[in-house]
This record gives structure tokens, sequence and C-alpha cells, in this order.
């Protein structure tokens, strides 16, 4: 994580990454910072759902290139946030390497960073995908990820590429949000 030596440089946004799996709780804990802390969010899934109905839903392949083109959106939109701003980012940051994620945030002007990283253990990720997949937009993958994403949630971890809070949501009613928007407040001196 860099420091911009001068505060008032075009280069001195914050971000919050809200990192985890599929159905690791990232919006829903995304959504509570931003009615705690006031702070807009940017949703990986909201872009891409509006692809989605621009652009039409394909086959595997065609998601995963609509990922890519959602991420380019974000980096893109945070370049149009007011310098010494701070932004949610959620999404699911997948695997290393990180590179593309440090220099695009750099790129955006980001100065500081820190990451909610949400998991849960393979069995509830996969009941929680499965009983939201008629509730979820037709372009996402439907039940025939489940398998992938039990493997998934095997390997996966936060990026670490700045300070990271990892929050443990398989049981959700045991997640502390004011104890999650508490971190953040003071690791990015909000």
């Amino acid at each position: 994580m860099s420091q911009d030596p001068n505060p008032l440089s075009p280069a001195s946004r914050k971000v919050l990454l809200v990192n985890g799996t599929p159905a690791s709780g990232k919006t829903t804990i995304a959504e509570s910072l931003v009615e705690t802390l006031h702070i807009p969010l940017i949703s990986l899934d909201r872009i891409k759902v509006a692809l989605f109905d621009t652009l039409g839903i394909g086959d595997r392949e065609y998601n995963r290139t609509l990922g890519r083109a959602s991420m380019a959106i974000i980096w893109s939109l945070l370049l149009d946030t007011p310098r010494q701003s701070t932004t949610i980012v959620e999404a699911w940051f997948k695997f290393p390497p990180f590179d593309p994620i440090i220099q695009s945030l750099a790129q955006a002007g980001v100065t500081r960073y820190a990451e909610v990283w949400c998991y849960a253990t393979p069995d509830v990720l996969a009941q929680r995908y499965t009983d939201r997949v008629g509730l979820r937009h037709p372009g996402h993958p439907g039940v025939e990820y489940v398998s992938e994403l039990r493997q998934v949630a095997l390997r996966a971890a936060p990026m670490s590429i700045g300070p990271v809070l990892s929050v443990d949501t398989t049981d959700p009613t045991q997640v502390d949000l004011p104890a999650i928007a508490h971190w953040v407040a003071e690791t990015l001196e909000l």
C-alpha cells in the first residue's frame, strides 16, 4: 500500500475492497458499510447485470469476458471519484497474481486500500448459491457451478495486498457489522 505524500494530488483516493467467493456475503457486508459509513459502492455484479441486459447472455467464457469488462469499468469509474474520497469496490478478485489489481488501483489514483475478506464453509457456500440460483440474473452460472464453487472455496484466500479483515460469514447472525465498520473507518482513517 503506497502513501501519497501530497494529499491534494489527484492520486489520493481510498478504496475498500470487499472480496470473497460467490455466496460469501460480500454484497450484504458492502451494503451495510454503505449505510453505516456513507460511502459509495461499486459492485461488479451490478455492472455485469447491466452488461447482460444490454449485450445479452452467453456461455461461461462469455460470462468471464463480461466479468473482465466489468472490472475494467470499475477501475475507470474510480478515476471520476473526487480526490480524497473513499469508495467500496465489491467483487470476487479470484486468485494470484494480484499485480494487475495493484496496477489498476494505482492507475485509478488510489493510494490507500484495505480488504474485507468474506468466507464461509464450502457446504454453506454451495447451499447459498443453490438457494439463490432462481433469484439471480440468468446470465450468472446456474447450479452447474456449485461443484466448482466447493473446489474454489477450498483454495480461496484474501489478496493480502494491504490490511485485511477476515470475516467468517458461515453463520450470518455472528457477523459483527458495527465492528467491521469500525475497522474500516480506523484502517482507512475515515
